[in-house]
C-alpha cells in the first residue's frame, strides 16, 4: 500500500539483495511494477513510458548501510540523502556495466545514493517499437527521458523538503553523450552536475559517424530478414571488441548477453541515431560539467573529441585524459597493467564525481557561486 510520501516507491522494490560492495545493498524497481502497486499515479507512469515509446524503464538503487535496512527506514534514507548519483550505461550496455563504482562512491560519501539506470532499449527498459525512430532513440531522446523519470519519482528537492538536492549525473560513452542534451532551463542553478566518461558524441568525426552509420544500417537490416542473423552473430564480436576495448571479462560478457536479448532493429537505430547526430542544440552551461577522456580510445577518438570540446567552448580544466581505452575505469584480472591503470582511474572517477556534488552542494547552501 503506498503512502503519502513522494519517495514511498523506494518501498515498493521487485527485489534487495546485499551490493556487490561490502557494506553496501541495492534494491531494483521498474515504472510499470511500482504503478500496479499503487506507488506512482497510474496517469503519470503511463504518461511517461509513452512520451519515451518504453514497455517498462528500469533502475538499481545502491545504498551505505551497516546492516539490512528494515523497510520502514529505507523512505527515512531518502529523505536525508544530499543527493543521487544517477549511472547511464552506453550501447548494447545496462545497468551493470558499472561494477563496483555505485558502491565505491556512496561508501565514501554516506548521505548519497546511487541509481543505475537501464534505459533507451537496452536491458529491462525496452522500447516499444522494436525498429524505433532515430529520433526516439537519439541521446536528446533519451537524455528527455531521464529528466522525466527524475520528476517521476521526485527525488528532486520538493516543496517543504529542508535537505538540499543535487542530482549527480554520470555517463559513459551513449550515456555519456547524453549529457551534453541536458536542458539547464530545467534545473535550478548548483541543482545537477554531469560527468562524462568516454562520451562519445561524434558531431565532429566524419570517419567515426560513417562507422556507426553503417554498423547501424547493417544491423537493423537484421530486424526485418530473421533468417540472416547467423550475420548478426558474425557482427558481433567485432562490435563487443569495440565497446569494450580495456573492459574486464564480466563486462564483455556482460555486453555480449546484451546484444543477444536485444532485438536487432533497437541495436541498430541507436548506433544508426549516433552516426547520423546532427542537433547541435547544446547549451555551453559547463560550470558543473566534467569530461574524462582516454587516451588510446579508438570508439570515441581524443583529438576529434578534444576538437569538438574545443568548439563548445568547454573548459580545459573540465577534461581529464588518462591513460586507457574506452573502458578506462573498468577493473579485471585478466591484464595485469590495465587493471593498475584502470583502478586508479576508476578512484579519479569517485573523487571528481564527489568533487562535483561537494561544490554543486555548497553553492546551494551558501546561495553563492562556490570555487
Amino acid at each position: 500500500m503506498a503512502t503519502a510520501s513522494p519517495i514511498a516507491w523506494v518501498t515498493g522494490y521487485l527485489r534487495r539483495n546485499v551490493g556487490r560492495v561490502p557494506y553496501t545493498y541495492t534494491a531494483d524497481y521498474s515504472v510499470l511494477d511500482l504503478m500496479r502497486k499503487g506507488y506512482i499515479p497510474y496517469q503519470e507512469g503511463e504518461y511517461f513510458l509513452q512520451q519515451a515509446g518504453l514497455k517498462d524503464f528500469f533502475w538499481q538503487m545502491t545504498w551505505p548501510e551497516d546492516f539490512e535496512t528494515p523497510d520502514e527506514l529505507l523512505i527515512t534514507n531518502l529523505q536525508q540523502a544530499q543527493g543521487y548519483i544517477v549511472f547511464i550505461h552506453g550501447w548494447t550496455g545496462n545497468h551493470h556495466i558499472w561494477e563496483d563504482l555505485p558502491g565505491m562512491t556512496v561508501l565514501e560519501n554516506r548521505r548519497m545514493i546511487a541509481l543505475s539506470v537501464d534505459h533507451n532499449g537496452f536491458g529491462a527498459s525496452i522500447l516499444n517499437d522494436h525498429t524505433p525512430d532515430l529520433d526516439a532513440c537519439n541521446p536528446p531522446a533519451a537524455m528527455n527521458t531521464l529528466q522525466a523519470w527524475v520528476d517521476l519519482i521526485k527525488i528532486r528537492r520538493q516543496p517543504g523538503d529542508p535537505t538540499l538536492k543535487v542530482i549527480n549525473f554520470v555517463g559513459h560513452s551513449m550515456g555519456g553523450a547524453m549529457l551534453f542534451y541536458l536542458n539547464p532551463m530545467h534545473w535550478r542553478f548548483g541543482e545537477q552536475t554531469r560527468f562524462a566518461l568516454a562520451p562519445a558524441l561524434l558531431l565532429e568525426d566524419e570517419l567515426y559517424r560513417a562507422f556507426f552509420t553503417t554498423l547501424g544500417i547493417g544491423i537493423g537490416i537484421l530486424e526485418r530478414l530473421r533468417g540472416l542473423d547467423f550475420i548478426g552473430q558474425t557482427i558481433k564480436p567485432t562490435m563487443v571488441r569495440s565497446l569494450c576495448e580495456g573492459a574486464s571479462t564480466y563486462v564483455k560478457d556482460l555486453h555480449s548477453r546484451q546484444y543477444d536479448e536485444t532485438p536487432r532493429g533497437i541495436t541498430g537505430a541507436t548506433f544508426l541515431a549516433m552516426g547520423r547526430l546532427n542537433n547541435w542544440e547544446i547549451a555551453h552551461s559547463w560550470d558543473f560539467c566534467r569530461v574524462m577522456l582516454g587516451h588510446k580510445d579508438r570508439l570515441v577518438g581524443l583529438t576529434g573529441m578534444m576538437d569538438l570540446l574545443s568548439k563548445m567552448e568547454f573548459p580545459v580544466s573540465n577534461i581529464r585524459v588518462v591513460p586507457g581505452s574506452h573502458y578506462m575505469f573498468s577493473v579485471g584480472v585478466e591484464t595485469p597493467q590495465n587493471a593498475f591503470l584502470h583502478a586508479q582511474n576508476r578512484e579519479l572517477v569517485v573523487e571528481d564525481i564527489l568533487k562535483l556534488h561537494q561544490r554543486a552542494y555548497e553553492l546551494q547552501r551558501k546561495g553563492v557561486k562556490f570555487g
